[in-house]
């Protein structure tokens, strides 16, 4: 209930316009028909006055939209007695008023729980006892030795302390894979630990660690937008002067005032109040039963225009997590055999690898061993004991000191290899990969299609692996080793925008928030990101992004209809208007007619048949998927 006196607080005009209607129709009730139109026209006039205020101020900024329109209308509704329809235009100009000041309002809202999920707290090691103590991220001063726990968020940018450690960087830099650390190495703030505890000398504190530095590009980015022009904004101009002047030449040629009020009844601004918002709400509900929330219609406009589109490599163009691609046994072991001794190995390791090669052997209907010992050299590899034989996996220099002939493994861009031996012999290796998703390049092909043909992909991965993605998928332009300071300034340098960019990590926000329209793969990917894209993706499927720019094409081409058509049937009730063949209680009825065909029109936004045949089509799982978040975001 408390919600209900902050929604009037902060959308008072809403609020009020909601209460004179409840107290008309209870003026009504009692035959008190006289009292109602001077309370709808008073209020009306009241609001007609707010809103030529704050015309005049914009004015001054050099703005001029359908609120000119909204203040002849009340105006003109008044003058001729109809103030229903005065009413009605009020709570019209009042609630896209308030759904406009939502959507600005939200950004700063999603900066806010961006900061809240910074890390809060750091565990400082005392130096003469040891012991860890709690202490607020803030309060970590640079110097400080910290412990960072098993998959625990790193609080500040620091120097690993400890001999070595494995960090998952994903969500910073782009590689997917786990980023091996030694003493002395630097340890990004926001990435996070292995399964080994770990130990970190600050160097810096948390203001200027990286983690923050993104919050900050994220909110420049945000601040930087260009704001959208209302599709119906661009029509408002010519309708007006249009409006004015036919009502102006029927009052000088007539002679009688009330032709000029006749005129301006049919001449409504509806089609633009209505037609536009109608269409793109369609659209908005459309792309959200697409598994694709839509955050503005402004967004759905730009989408239809974009020109360039701008891709994420790890967890967008691929799957963002490593998975075993092929078995390379040396002479004398099976390929069988080598996953097997691998698998039943790594149950026994907490290297972030194990569970992609005891994954591949479940796959391949392998049936694991029990060790009789096992031990693990962190970051390294694990040795495991299996009756009589010795198993070691881990990285060649691990293999090195049981296997002398163990030799490197060739690997492709965005591969990684881990080795075995066996009883004292080089067994083979087992290559992992970040794989490619199999429509990734599909969607490359089907944007062209729709007009987005400039590509474009940033990756702070290696240019090698950068390289190989792209070429898989069709992408011609990469830049890789990107920092998310330099994939915000790639796409501030682009020229044919409007631009998308498609990301999932935290790496992404500042890039998604500064880009023409942020598409955040949300399935997987990360909270921030979501938050500063204009788009989210709710299954993980990059096709999305095709549907998405569809979706935006088709709302603009309905809602541009629904507009033409509602000024096609204003002006021509306007013209016989001018004649005084309409009188202002009928023309107000036709006008009233035009606002139905008009937003009938525009409800075909929210599409159908297409998208029942599309959803039929969606791989088994998504569906579900796409109606728990969609239920998350409602709750």
């Amino acid at each position: 209930m408390t919600r209900i006196p902050a929604f009037a607080l902060r959308y008072p005009v809403v609020s009020a316009t909601i209460v004179v209607g409840l107290l008309g129709l209870a003026l009504w009730a009692v035959d008190a028909a006289s009292a109602v139109q001077w309370l709808f026209s008073g209020y009306g006039l009241v609001i007609a006055l707010i809103e030529f205020v704050g015309m005049l101020r914009r004015l001054r900024r050099g703005s001029l939209g359908i609120d000119v329109l909204a203040i002849i209308a009340i105006v003109a509704t008044i003058l001729v007695g109809e103030y229903v329809a005065t009413l009605l235009i009020v709570l019209m100009i009042a609630g896209g008023a308030a759904l406009e000041d939502f959507a600005a309002g939200r950004a700063a809202r999603e900066l806010d729980a961006l900061l809240k999920r910074a890390p809060q707290i750091a565990h400082r090691l005392d130096p003469d006892s040891g012991e860890a103590v709690d202490v607020p991220a803030t309060e970590v001063r640079v110097g400080d030795l910290l412990l960072v726990r098993p998959s625990e968020i790193v609080p500040v940018d620091g120097q690993l302390h400890s001999d070595s450690a494995a960090f998952d960087e994903s969500s910073l830099t782009g590689e997917s894979l786990p980023v091996e650390r030694a003493a002395g190495d630097g340890v990004l703030s926001g990435s996070i630990n292995g399964q080994v505890a770990a130990t970190i000398v600050a160097t810096a504190t948390a203001a200027n660690s990286q983690y923050q530095h993104i919050i900050a590009l994220v909110d420049e980015a945000s601040k930087s937008k260009a704001p959208v022009v209302r599709l119906a904004d661009r029509y408002a101009v010519p309708f007006t002067a249009g409006s004015l002047a036919l009502a102006g030449l029927a009052w000088a040629l007539s002679g009688d005032p009330v032709r000029f009020a006749e005129v301006l009844v049919v001449a409504t601004p509806c089609p633009l109040l209505l037609a536009a918002p109608v269409a793109f709400m369609g659209g908005m509900s459309r792309a959200a039963r697409n598994g694709i929330i839509v955050k503005g219609a402004g967004v759905l406009e730009a989408l239809s225009r974009a020109k360039t589109v701008v891709f994420d490599k790890t967890g967008t163009l691929t799957c963002g997590t490593p998975t075993i691609t092929e078995v390379r046994p040396e002479s004398g072991f099976t390929a069988d055999e080598l996953l097997t001794l691998a698998a039943s190995a790594e149950q026994y390791s907490s290297h972030v690898l194990a569970a992609s090669v005891i994954a591949a052997a479940h796959e391949r209907g392998l049936e694991l061993h029990t060790a009789d010992s096992a031990s693990e050299a962190a970051t390294f590899g694990v040795e495991a004991r299996f009756g009589a034989g010795l198993v070691r996996v881990g990285k060649l220099a691990f293999i090195h000191d049981g296997a002398a002939d163990a030799t490197a493994t060739h690997l492709a861009g965005g591969e990684l290899a881990m080795y075995l031996a066996i009883d004292g012999r080089f067994a083979g290796s087992i290559v992992a990969s970040d794989r490619v998703r199999d429509n990734a390049r599909q969607t490359v092909a089907d944007l062209a299609r729709l007009g987005v043909r400039e590509n474009l992909m940033l990756t702070g991965d290696a240019r090698a692996t950068a390289q190989h993605v792209a070429g898989q998928v069709g992408i011609v332009h990469v830049r890789a080793d990107c920092l998310p300071s330099d994939k915000v300034e790639a796409v501030r340098a682009l020229t044919r925008r409007p631009v998308i960019m498609v990301g999932d990590g935290v790496n992404d926000a500042p890039v998604l928030a500064v880009a023409d329209v942020g598409i955040a793969m949300g399935a997987k990917g990360s909270t921030a990101a979501s938050e500063s894209a204009d788009v989210v993706i709710l299954l993980d499927d990059i096709s999305r992004t095709v549907r998405a720019v569809r979706i935006g094409k088709d709302t603009v081409r309905v809602a541009l209809q629904s507009i033409w058509l509602g000024i096609a049937l204003s002006v021509m009730l306007m013209v016989v208007a001018a004649f005084g063949l309409i009188p202002a209680t009928v023309g107000a009825i036709s006008q009233e007619a035009v606002d139905l065909v008009t937003i009938l029109n525009a409800l075909r936004a929210i599409g159908g048949r297409r998208d029942v045949a599309a959803a039929r089509r969606t791989p088994v799982g998504s569906a579900p998927a796409a109606v728990e978040s969609a239920a998350a975001i409602a709750h």
